[in-house]
């Protein structure tokens, strides 16, 4: 176990009567992705786009230390899964287009 009166390494305690650091500027990519996302929900077309760009927003708020995370999370859960409902609509329309059997 580390001794307590030695800082770890990364890790600045905070000196009395300071206040904590603010957090980290949201990325524009996440929340336009998160928006994309939430737009397919009516439209349908946005969801993969939603999804994509929330990967590239979690690569950026890795990269640049930016908040952000969990909107770009979410439009990629969201995104993905307006995407699989997209195809399955369409795939189902095709087959009942295709469908001779009636």
């Amino acid at each position: 176990m580390a001794d307590p009166q030695i800082p770890q390494y990364g890790y600045t305690p905070p000196h009395p009567g300071q206040a904590p650091p603010p957090p980290g500027r949201t990325n524009p990519l996440a929340l336009a992705a998160f928006i994309l996302a939430l737009t397919s929900l009516s439209c349908g077309i946005t969801a993969p786009v939603g999804a994509i760009l929330g990967h590239v927003a979690r690569k950026q708020i890795r990269e640049r230390g930016e908040s952000g995370d969990g909107m770009a999370r979410a439009a990629i859960i969201i995104g993905w899964i307006g995407t699989a409902l997209i195809v399955l609509f369409i795939a189902l329309g095709l087959a009942g287009v295709f469908d001779t059997t009636s």
